[in-house]
């Protein structure tokens, strides 16, 4: 039997449905997102009266955002943090997962029990935790924990490194043991197995935990507006600050909110596409064969 005979036999759906669905599929994901950019080149009066195909196509709204909105300060603070916390993450959840895979010592099974725990807890149940403590550092310690970019760093990391650390515990048990064992015959030490074997090997996982990590920060609305300050602000409060201002206004800028929203999903749009071949392998991965 062929290969694509096989498939045919294998397939869970006929031909024709399956190509049905996934056409649905698209155009339920498309459809939104060539309105938004067609909006964000339409003038705000022309998305209020409902057009949904653009009269004249204009970059205005691309240009008047930026001292309509305080968009600037927030990508850079949103940049600043999350990059920050993605190769934190990264990095500390590879050589943890390191420990926890190729070491046995007391404790090792409820510290990998307790990372796929901490998964389940939701992040509001957190808020109030977290602030309190924050609170608490910045009266005993005299540290300004609250309104910072090093005390959002510290919250993102908090919730990002458990997942990045059960994500390399999960490709880490799929290396061979035996480069390894070769390099400390030849007097590698562990600092120099991890940094010349485990990362260039683990890299696609690493980039996976990276931009898991990033997500998490980009995306995040409630502990940025609990824990930040105008000037600390990042780009997803910004955008929910802006688009709260024009509630009840006389004219809402429509085509700024779209030109906006379009903005901040760029760099991750960005990031995807710069690391997609490793997205790929660290999704898939088992390990080298």
């Amino acid at each position: 039997m062929s290969v694509s005979a096989s498939a045919e036999a294998t397939r869970l759906l006929p031909r024709w449905l399956l190509i049905t669905v996934t056409t649905l599929l698209v155009a339920m994901v498309l459809i939104p997102v060539l309105y938004i950019v067609l909006a964000s080149l339409n003038s705000d009066v022309g998305v209020a009266s409902g057009e949904y195909w653009p009269s004249s196509f204009t970059l205005d709204s691309y240009t008047r955002i930026w001292t309509t909105a305080d968009l600037s300060t927030g990508i850079v603070n949103s940049l600043i943090v999350c990059a920050f916390t993605a190769v934190a993450s990264a990095l500390l959840g590879t050589t943890t997962a390191y420990v926890l895979v190729r070491y046995s010592f007391f404790g090792r099974l409820t510290i990998l029990r307790g990372l796929v725990g901490l998964q389940s807890i939701p992040g509001t149940l957190m808020l109030l935790p977290v602030f309190v403590l924050f609170s608490s550092a910045g009266n005993y310690l005299g540290l300004t924990v609250i309104g910072t970019r090093w005390g959002l760093f510290v919250a993102y990391l908090t919730f990002a490194l458990p997942f990045s650390t059960w994500v390399m515990v999960t490709y880490l048990r799929g290396l061979p043991r035996e480069l390894e064992e070769a390099a400390r015959t030849e007097g590698a030490s562990t600092v120099v197995i991890l940094w010349k074997i485990i990362f260039p090997l683990s890299l696609p996982a690493i980039v996976v935990s990276g931009i898991f990590a990033f997500l998490l920060g980009w995306n995040d609305v409630l502990f940025a507006s609990v824990l930040t300050r105008p000037e600390t602000h990042t780009a997803a409060v910004a955008l929910q600050i802006f688009g709260s201002q024009q509630e009840g206004g006389a004219l809402p800028v429509y085509s700024q909110m779209m030109a906006a929203a379009l903005i901040c999903a760029a760099p991750v749009v960005l990031l995807y596409l710069a690391f997609q071949r490793y997205l790929v392998g660290g999704l898939t991965a088992g390990g080298v064969k």
